[in-house]
C-alpha cells in the first residue's frame, strides 16, 4: 500500500500514526468519578479531639444518663447529644470514652464525620479494627462490596462490648444516605451534631447540649487559668461570654499560655469590653493557638459558619442572610412577631422566611423559647461572631431593615401609653443592641442611624409614660451617648433623645443633672434651630417644672411655658394636642389667688373635645384644674374634678403609677382642705407607702408625702385636742 498517510479522529478520539488510509474512531465512556475515601485515621482507639477540658464541669444528669446505659452492657442504641457548635458536645463524648474504656470494659471506636469522605475512611478503620480483611476493606473501597455493610457486620460480631462515637456528624444526610447509622447489640453508638431536627435521628435517644451553669462556666475558667483571680471575676468574664464552654476554653486557653505579661482575670474582662479598641472575637481567637484542634472548628470567629456553609448547600442561603439580620438585635429573646413585619423583605424574602429560620433552628444556631411571647434566643458570641463577618457593604440595609421591623412593635411618640398595653421589656435590650450596631459598624449611613434612633425616642417615651423611668432613662442616655458619636449633638434626632433623658431625670428625682440636661438643650436648640422651632418649644417645656418646682421660680417656668402656648399655637392651632399640653402646664404653674377657674374650664371642655375626657392631656388637665381651684380658694368646687382625675387615672394606669399617686396626693390635700382630715390622712398613709415601694424611700416624692403625712397627722391631733377642750 502506498500514498500519503492519512488519520482522521471523531469526537474524542485520537490520531494514530499509520501506513496507509486508517479510520479509527475511539469510543470513551465517562462514568462518575468515584468518591473520595478519604484519608485513613491514624487511630479510632482515641477520640480526635485537642485539648480535653481539665475536669468536665456540670453534665451530671446527662453523663449519669450516659453511664447507666454503658453499664447496663446493652447494645441496640443510639444517642445523640445535639446542641449549638461550641457547646461541648465533643467535651462529653470524649468524657463518655473514656469511661467506657477505662471502667466499663468497652473497645473504644471514635470517628470524625464532617463529610463523607472522613466518615467512610472512618468506619472502614473501624471495621479492620473489627477484624476486616484487607480484602474485604479493597472490595469496600473500590465500590465492589457495600462499605456499610461490612462495617455492621464486623461490629455485630465483635467479641467484645464497644461504644462507637460519630463526632461532628453536623450533615445527618451522608449517615442516611449510605446506611451509616444503625443499632447492633455488640454495642452502643454516640452521635455529636448540631442538627437538632428528630427526623434525622429516628429510634435514637436525644439529649440537648447547652451552655453551663453560671458557677461551672466560671469554674472552667479556674481549672484552666488557675491563680488570675477571683470565682466571682471569672463569673463576670462567663457571663459575658454567655458561658459557653468553647469561649470559656479559648479565654481560659489564651490566659494561661501568655508570658510577657500575664492578664488577670479582670484585665481579660475589661479588654473584652472595649468595644471599639479590642475585638472580642479575635481576642478569643488567640486562645485557640493551644487547642491543638481543627481550628475551623475551634475559632470563634468560624466555627458557625460550618452550619451556613452546609445550609447554603442544601439552598437556604436566607439562612445566612436571616442571622446577619439577628446579629443586629441582642442575645436576649427576641419575639418571634418581628420576624412576621412585611419590612423583612430587604433582607429575607417573607415567603422564604419561615424555611430560611428552619434552617437555623434545626443547625442549633438559634432556639425558641416558650411564650407568651414566643421567641428566639441566639446566642451572644455567635452574634458577634456573625457580625463581625458580615460584608461592609450589607449592613446599612440590615440595620435599616431591623429599625423597620421594630418600630411598628414601639408605640408612636404621639399615641398615649394604656396599661394593657404589651409589655416593651422584652424590646429594651434589642433597641439598645441595635443602636450600638447602628453606630460602631462602617458602612452605617447617617439616614439609618436617625432611623434608629427614633425606635430608641419611641421606647423611651413609652416606658416613660408607663412609669418605668430608670429604664426609659437607660434607654435615653445610651441613645444620646451613642447618636451624638455617630450624628452630632445638635442633630434633630439626637436633639429628641437629649429632652427625654431631661424628662426622666425630673421624674427620678434627679433635679439638678435634670436642669442642666434641659438647660443645655434648650441653648442648643435656639442657637441651632431658632426660638420658635418646635425642638426649641419641647425644650421650654421640658425646663419649666424644674424651675417651678426645684427652684421655686414659677415666674419664670410660667414664662417659658407661655412660649411653648403661643408657639405652638401659632404653629398648630390652640387645640392641637400639643398646645393643649402646653396650656395645661401653664395652668399649673400660673395658678393661685387670682386664677380665673374660667380659663381652665376652658381648657378642660377643649381637651374633651379634641382629645376624649379619659385622654391623659384631658386627666391631666382636670386635676390641673383642681389644682388652680384649691390654690384659689375654692376647694368644694375642686374636689368633683380631683376624685374625676384620681378615677381617670386609676382606669388608664393603675392604682400605683406615680401619675395615680400624684392625683391622690391631691386628693388628700383637697379632703383635708375641707375638714375631712381622717379621710385626708387615710389617703396619705396608702400614698406614702405607694411612693415608697414604687420610686424608692429616698425619691424626693416619698419623702414630700412623708411630710404632708406628718402635717395632716398633727392637724388630726390638733383638732382631737380641740374637741377634747371644747367638751371640757
Amino acid at each position: 500500500m502506498s500514498g500519503p498517510t492519512e488519520g482522521r479522529a471523531e469526537d474524542n478520539g485520537r490520531v494514530y500514526q499509520s501506513q496507509g488510509d486508517q479510520h479509527i474512531t475511539e469510543h470513551h465512556h465517562h462514568g462518575s468519578p468515584a468518591e473520595p475515601s478519604g484519608a485513613t485515621p491514624d487511630s479510632v482507639r482515641r477520640p480526635a479531639v485537642g485539648r480535653a477540658p481539665v475536669v468536665l464541669r456540670d453534665r451530671l444528669e446527662l453523663m449519669t444518663r450516659l453511664r447507666t446505659a454503658l453499664a447496663e452492657d446493652g447494645g441496640e442504641q443510639v444517642f445523640v447529644l445535639h446542641g449549638l457548635g461550641g457547646c461541648g458536645k465533643t467535651a462529653v463524648a470524649s468524657e463518655v470514652f473514656r469511661t467506657a474504656t477505662t471502667e466499663g470494659g468497652r473497645v473504644g471506636l471514635w470517628v470524625n464525620a464532617p463529610d463523607l469522605a472522613s466518615l467512610r475512611a472512618g468506619m472502614l478503620a473501624v471495621a479492620a479494627d473489627r477484624g476486616a480483611s484487607e480484602g474485604e476493606l479493597t472490595a469496600a473501597r473500590a465500590g465492589l462490596r457495600a462499605a456499610a455493610d461490612l462495617v455492621w457486620d464486623r461490629l455485630d460480631r465483635s467479641a467484645q462490648p464497644w461504644l462507637l462515637v460519630i463526632d461532628n456528624a453536623d450533615d445527618p444526610a451522608i449517615l442516611r444516605e449510605g446506611n451509616w447509622l444503625r443499632t447492633s447489640p455488640a454495642g452502643i453508638t454516640l452521635v455529636t451534631t448540631r442538627q437538632v431536627a428528630s427526623h434525622w435521628w429516628p429510634g435514637a435517644t436525644l439529649h440537648h447540649v447547652g451552655v453551663l451553669p453560671r458557677e461551672d462556666a466560671a469554674q472552667v475558667l479556674c481549672d484552666l487559668a488557675p491563680d488570675r483571680g477571683t470565682p466571682e471575676e471569672a463569673a463576670k468574664i462567663a457571663d459575658r461570654l454567655g458561658r459557653l464552654p468553647l469561649a470559656l476554653t479559648l479565654a481560659g486557653g489564651y490566659l494561661a499560655h501568655q508570658v510577657i505579661s500575664p492578664w488577670s482575670l479582670a484585665e481579660y474582662g475589661r479588654a473584652l469590653q472595649q468595644g471599639d479598641d479590642i475585638d472580642p472575637i479575635a481576642l478569643l481567637d488567640q486562645g485557640a493557638a493551644y487547642s491543638g484542634a481543627d481550628a475551623s472548628r475551634h475559632l470563634a470567629s468560624s466555627t458557625w459558619e460550618l452550619s451556613l456553609a452546609s445550609l447554603r448547600a442544601h439552598g437556604l442561603p436566607e439562612s445566612t442572610a436571616l442571622v446577619r439580620l439577628l446579629g443586629c438585635w441582642s442575645h436576649d429573646p427576641l419575639p418571634l412577631a418581628l420576624l412576621a413585619g412585611p419590612g423583612i423583605d430587604p433582607v429575607v424574602p417573607r415567603a422564604r422566611v419561615e424555611s430560611a429560620l428552619r434552617g437555623l433552628i434545626d443547625h442549633s444556631l438559634t432556639r425558641l423559647v416558650p411564650g407568651p411571647p414566643r421567641c428566639l434566643r441566639t446566642h451572644g458570641v455567635l452574634l458577634e461572631s456573625i457580625a463581625r463577618g458580615t460584608p461592609a457593604d450589607q449592613r446599612d440595609v440590615l440595620v435599616a431593615t431591623a429599625a423597620d421591623l421594630l418600630l411598628p412593635v414601639l408605640p408612636e411618640v404621639s399615641r398615649p401609653w394604656k396599661r394593657d398595653d404589651p409589655a416593651l421589656a422584652p424590646y429594651v435590650p434589642h433597641a439598645l443592641a441595635l443602636l450600638r450596631r447602628a453606630t460602631q459598624w462602617p458602612g452605617v449611613g447617617r439616614a439609618t442611624v436617625a432611623r434608629v434612633l427614633e425606635c430608641t425616642l419611641r421606647l423611651a417615651v413609652a416606658l416613660h409614660r408607663a412609669g418605668d423611668y430608670a429604664s426609659a432613662l437607660s434607654v435615653a442616655q445610651e441613645a444620646v451617648a451613642c447618636g451624638t458619636t455617630a450624628l452630632g449633638a445638635n442633630h434633630p434626632a439626637v436633639i429628641a433623645v437629649r429632652q427625654r433623658t431631661g424628662r426622666s431625670l425630673y421624674r427620678m428625682g434627679r433635679y439638678e443633672e435634670a436642669e442642666t440636661v434641659h438647660r443645655l438643650a434648650l441653648a442648643d436648640c435656639t442657637a441651632a434651630f431658632g426660638e420658635r422651632a418646635v425642638e426649641t418649644l419641647e425644650s421650654c417645656a421640658g425646663l419649666s417644672p424644674v424651675l417651678a418646682w426645684v427652684l421655686d421660680q414659677k415666674d419664670a417656668a410660667a414664662a417659658l411655658v407661655r412660649r411653648a402656648v403661643e408657639g405652638r399655637t401659632a404653629a398648630l392651632g390652640a387645640a392641637h394636642p400639643s398646645t393643649l399640653v402646653a396650656r395645661t402646664c401653664l395652668l399649673e404653674f400660673t395658678a393661685g389667688p387670682e386664677t380665673d377657674p374660667a380659663v381652665g374650664t376652658a381648657l378642660l371642655a377643649d381637651c374633651h373635645r379634641v382629645v376624649g375626657p379619659g385622654h391623659p392631656i384631658a386627666l391631666d388637665a382636670e386635676l390641673n384644674l383642681g389644682f388652680a381651684l384649691i390654690t384659689a380658694g375654692r376647694q368644694p368646687a375642686a374636689l368633683p374634678h380631683v376624685r374625676s382625675a384620681v378615677a381617670g387615672c386609676e382606669h388608664a394606669y393603675g392604682l400605683d403609677h406615680p401619675k395615680t399617686l400624684a392625683a391622690r396626693s391631691l386628693h388628700s390635700r383637697a379632703l383635708g382642705e375641707v375638714g375631712r382630715i381622717d379621710e385626708a390622712v387615710e389617703e396619705a398613709e396608702r400614698i406614702t407607702d405607694a411612693r415608697a415601694r414604687v420610686l424608692g424611700a429616698e425619691h424626693p416624692w416619698t419623702l414630700w408625702s412623708r411630710e404632708r403625712l406628718g402635717e395632716w397627722r398633727r392637724a388630726r391631733e390638733a383638732s382631737s385636742a380641740g374637741g377634747e377642750e371644747a367638751e371640757a
